[in-house]
């Protein structure tokens, strides 16, 4: 009896589905620590595909060197921005830790109206003066947070900043993406649609319309954060509002960074002695800048993609928190292709208006 079964069509069924799954959960052992690099390939030769699609007419159809330029303009205006953030904000710390220093050494006092709130006042006040009283406790602190903060931003950034041999595979994922991305898109297709139906086509779209939408999200999200940000550094004193709103754009790129922008120029002020302005600046950051980024974001994506709203709030949010930075695009676009998925068995399983049952 056991020499039937290699013969018997069910266990040869059984062996073949055997073997498949195993070489597919042995390829994805091996390319598991590629998996994010590869994720912000993809969305990156999608964001990029215009562009790559100037490029290969101006180049006479040259798909190869187009997509090497494209990989490269992309490249430096990812790059470029990093690393002027990075020296420019080195330099602020520096600035900042100096006038801090030189504040605490001033043995300052707060003002009257803030010593004489409920306890918060005491506190605060007593809080200052151990700081004054040693000012190297400061620059031990000074290096505890940022420490602290730089753990915080690279655990959000998440695989694409970790480190610059991840970003490398990124964009040479981006350039071969680019370069056979419609013959694997092709590909991709066919195999989907032969193992779950014509219905693909509509999750491919889901996958498409919210990639998109998150994309259109984060550039208005930080542009509103930019415009609203810099209403406020007007209006409360900081020098060149204009110039610091950009920066703020930039950084609000990163989900949660533009706080550090308003945040730190609000403690500047309160430790150089303005602290009406800096504590305007702070609700003002808390207020509208944050809310702005929390609303204008969520519903970009909403009624690019015809999923609720509360909804979205739930896949951007959730899927940073569980993702990284790359999230961002992963929650959202896991959540609309669920959604698209739920709105196919509804239309199969409910019956048309009018129809009688006999």
């Amino acid at each position: 009896m056991l020499s039937d079964l290699p013969t018997a069509p069910w266990f040869r069924r059984v062996l073949v589905a055997g073997l498949i799954l195993g070489i597919v959960l042995l390829t994805f052992t091996v390319l598991q620590p590629f998996i994010v690099p590869l994720i912000w390939g993809a969305i990156l030769a999608y964001v990029s595909w215009p562009l790559q699609q100037r490029m290969i007419r101006w180049m006479r159809g040259r798909v190869g060197p187009a997509s090497l330029v494209t990989t490269l303009i992309v490249s430096l205006a990812i790059v470029v921005p990093l690393v002027w953030l990075a020296l420019m904000l080195r330099v602020e710390a520096i600035s900042a830790y100096a006038t801090v220093q030189n504040f605490l050494a001033s043995k300052p006092q707060l003002p009257a109206a803030i010593r004489d709130l409920p306890w918060i006042g005491q506190v605060a006040q007593e809080t200052l003066q151990q700081m004054s009283q040693d000012p190297k406790a400061i620059g031990q602190q000074f290096v505890l947070l940022m420490e602290e903060s730089s753990v915080e931003v690279t655990r959000l950034i998440g695989g694409v900043g970790r480190n610059v041999a991840k970003l490398f595979f990124a964009v040479l994922s981006m350039f071969f993406l680019l370069r056979d991305g419609p013959r694997l898109l092709h590909d991709a297709r066919a195999i989907l649609e032969g193992i779950l139906g014509p219905t693909v086509r509509d999750y491919l779209e889901a996958i498409g319309a919210t990639t998109q939408a998150v994309v259109y999200a984060l550039i208005l999200g930080a542009l509103a954060q930019g415009a609203v940000a810099g209403i406020g550094y007007w209006i409360f004193g900081i020098k060149a509002p204009v110039l610091v709103g950009a920066v703020t754009v930039l950084v609000a790129l990163i989900p949660f960074g533009a706080p550090l922008v308003w945040g730190s120029l609000s403690i500047w002020l309160i430790v150089s002695g303005n602290v009406w302005p800096g504590v305007g600046l702070m609700l003002w950051g808390l207020l509208l800048v944050s809310w702005v980024d929390n609303i204008v974001r969520p519903l970009v994506i909403s009624n690019a993609t015809r999923m609720p709203f509360l909804l979205v709030v739930f896949g951007v949010l959730g899927g940073v928190l569980a993702f990284g930075l790359v999230g961002l695009f992963i929650g959202p676009v896991l959540l609309a292709v669920s959604l698209a998925i739920w709105r196919e068995w509804l239309e199969q399983h409910q019956k048309p208006e009018g129809e009688v049952v006999s």
